[in-house]
């Protein structure tokens, strides 16, 4: 599995759509650098590890932990 998949790429495999990913990010649900990272072209990238770390229900401070 990739480390990093485009938003388009994420939809298609979790069922979310590409405008609910959006609507995470712009809202803070999902973090950068935990769930997404903007690649150096500044694309969105996914980071499918800590989408399900996100699903899991691990707290904010226990991803926050484990990216450092």
């Amino acid at each position: 599995m990739m480390r990093y998949i485009t938003i388009a790429k994420f939809a298609a495999e979790s069922g979310y759509s590409e405008d609910a990913v959006r609507a995470k990010i712009k809202n803070g649900v999902w973090l950068e650098g935990l769930v997404w990272k903007k690649a150096p072209d500044g694309r969105v990238l996914i980071i499918p590890e800590g989408y399900e770390r996100w699903a899991e229900g691990q707290t904010v401070s226990d991803l926050q932990r484990k990216a450092a």
